[in-house]
């Protein structure tokens, strides 16, 4: 293994962030009542959720806000390298993180509001980079179906680079009818598990990326065995899941509950408050980038499957009955979809027999 690469010393300590999201949700739910004052109410079992939902009478207001991480960081080292800009997929991506945490709680994207900070105003004076990433953020706002409603531009020398842009942004939702809420459905033994594939690494796990490529000969320029560059690889876009939950609704699917696998990778499958057993018994392909951080990490199975997505970009629990209608709904998405396992009562863990990783619910900590 190379030198000192794993995902907490890359610089990612989940013991010491998710602390910190558990008490954040306590303070937030003393403000709760406030929403009284005009006439809403907040639904509480959202708190730990991807996503806030408010109850509006007739419906439902969904709404998060996330950031894209350091994928742009690769994205500006393969540009200096091949003089490539990939700012067009680094936009989807950000777009992503927003869309497909909102839409595990069933809301339907409405609109996305953009956060983009520089270090130095100078970023926007790159008009081929500046344009992609205008571009890519109207396109990935079509993928999901939402309007682009504004944004923030601010610059932040000192606490920015003067050469880098941190991209992130905002999103609201809208759950109509009521009967869409996907929090607080019933689990039951015997749910299937739903995994739906990812186009590569999506925007998780790039920081430790960053790290393997400073150790590789050739860094983002090495080849993998399908031939392609590490770095090229590295930045296929994220896909956006919205059409396709919008489709499992519309089509009456018995959908229990939806799973953004993106940080804390297949442990995500634990999210919700009660306990349960996640039987994983097929595991979808990997993604050869994915193998490829694998391969020249020397990481196991369980730091990869409990840090990266690797394979699976998404999940639903969903009725046996509608497992068949769900892959197909996917395939018309031309997203491909694996049925790969169950859920079973007992103490809360993900277990991935085929490879002999159990991951325990204590290794999951982002909600009480």
């Amino acid at each position: 293994m190379p030198d000192n690469l794993s995902y907490q010393a890359s610089g990612v300590n989940y013991d010491l962030m998710d602390p910190v999201k558990i008490l954040a949700q306590r303070l937030g739910k003393k403000t709760s009542a406030l929403l009284e004052e005009s006439g809403f109410s907040e639904v509480a079992a959202s708190r730990g959720e991807s996503a806030h939902v408010i109850d509006m009478g007739d419906f439902y207001l969904a709404s998060i806000e996330e950031g894209l991480g350091t994928k742009n960081l690769v994205a500006d080292e393969v540009h200096r390298l091949t003089g490539k800009h990939h700012y067009a997929a680094i936009a989807q991506d950000t777009v992503a993180m927003m869309v497909n945490d909102l839409i595990t709680v069933g809301a339907k994207p409405l609109v996305v509001h953009a956060y983009w900070a520089v270090g130095s105003s100078e970023w926007f004076a790159h008009e081929e980079q500046v344009h992609q990433l205008l571009d890519g953020w109207a396109y990935a706002c079509d993928l999901a179906g939402a309007v682009w409603g504004g944004g923030e531009t601010p610059t932040l020398s000192g606490l920015v680079n003067a050469e880098s842009i941190d991209l992130a942004g905002a999103c609201m939702g809208i759950i109509r009818p009521r009967e869409n809420l996907l929090i607080g459905k019933p689990l039951a033994a015997g749910l299937r598990i739903v995994v739906f594939a990812s186009s590569g690494i999506h925007a998780n796990g790039l920081t430790l990326a960053r790290k393997l490529a400073e150790q590789l000969p050739e860094g983002f320029l090495t080849r993998m065995d399908d031939g392609r560059h590490y770095g090229d690889a590295l930045l296929d876009p994220t896909i956006i899941y919205a059409r396709l939950v919008e489709s499992l609704l519309a089509a009456k699917v018995d959908l229990r509950y939806l799973v953004n696998i993106t940080g804390h990778g297949w442990r995500k499958l634990m999210r919700r408050s009660e306990d349960w057993q996640y039987i994983i018994t097929d595991l979808p392909p990997v993604p050869a980038v994915l193998n490829f951080i694998q391969q020249q990490s020397g990481l196991g199975d369980e730091e990869m499957y409990g840090n990266f997505n690797m394979g699976a970009g998404f999940a639903a629990f969903v009725a046996a009955k509608d497992v068949a209608a769900t892959i197909k709904l996917a395939a018309e998405q031309q997203i491909m979809a694996y049925d790969v396992g169950f859920l079973q009562a007992g103490p809360k863990q993900v277990e991935l027999r085929s490879i002999g990783v159990t991951f325990g619910g204590e290794s999951l900590k982002v909600r009480e």
